[in-house]
């Protein structure tokens, strides 16, 4: 199994759950089908990082992306937002607020200060989580600077532009489950160990906390639906990994997410 074909596989499952996100009065199992997209891409993306002949360029490429995304995400939600405002539209409160470029970006970014031993800069990254979190807050809620009624999107939009991985797709636990890949991934055994525990965490704070039902710091960190922990059907393809390439498809996944994202949300917006 390559790295292309574990891209494929995700993308074909990111899709199908996209389409049960986005399209009304589809089957939930359409979601849980899509759970193992993330955690493959995740894999790849950490592959691609110890591979790749040039660690700047693909973390540069990672961050256009990122930031390429979040002003389509926040130019369409806007647009939504005045239209139905002005009663153009009857649809309201009904955002893009996929963004799965930022915690790639977030966990190369991460993995290159740990690869060099740039401690300062770690703390430095952390330090930055707790100011800009309260920055943003004070943007969007105290001084209202961003109009629409859910603050949602702005603190998403904010997030990912300026690195905050509280305020991003997939939050904190996606970043660890980054560096557990690039130190475990050389081990078949340790990696499929620690990608089951930290299955096996989210199946517990789920069945504990319900995290998604509560309202500030720990909906942060386990943004998470109660059938997350099905990301464990991810491992078997994780086990047949041979440590090839493939033929590569470099930027299929980058074209294809933005695309399908915008296509899928306004087929959904309009038979809605």
């Amino acid at each position: 199994m390559t790295t292309t074909k574990l891209k494929i596989i995700a993308l074909i499952s990111m899709f199908i759950d996209h389409c049960g996100l986005f399209i009304p009065d589809t089957p939930e199992w359409f979601r849980w089908i899509g759970r193992i997209a993330a955690p493959i891409f995740i894999f790849c993306v950490v592959i691609g990082f110890k591979h790749t002949s040039n660690k700047i360029k693909y973390l540069t490429r990672l961050y256009i992306f990122t930031v390429g995304m979040a002003l389509l995400n926040i130019i369409i939600n806007y647009s939504v937002y005045y239209k139905s405002f002005r009663g153009l539209i009857e649809i309201n409160n009904y955002y893009i607020l996929n963004n799965f470029f930022a915690p790639l970006f977030f966990i190369v970014l991460l993995l290159s200060l740990l690869e060099n031993k740039k401690l300062k800069y770690i703390v430095i990254l952390f330090v930055w989580q707790i100011i800009s979190s309260v920055i943003f807050f004070l943007l969007v809620e105290g001084f209202e600077i961003f109009v629409p009624s859910d603050v949602k999107p702005n603190y998403f939009f904010l997030g990912t532009i300026f690195g905050n991985v509280l305020l991003m797709e997939g939050g904190i636990l996606t970043v660890f489950l980054g560096v557990l890949f690039y130190y475990l991934n050389a081990n078949k055994f340790k990696m499929a160990s620690g990608y089951t525990m930290f299955c096996i965490v989210i199946l517990l704070v789920n069945q504990k906390l319900n995290p998604m039902t509560l309202p500030g710091f720990v909906s942060l960190l386990f943004p998470f639906a109660d059938y997350q922990w099905m990301k464990i059907f991810a491992l078997p393809l994780f086990l047949l990994y041979n440590g090839k390439k493939g033929r590569g498809l470099k930027y299929l996944f980058y074209i294809f997410y933005p695309v399908h994202i915008v296509l899928l949300y306004f087929i959904g917006f309009y038979i809605r």
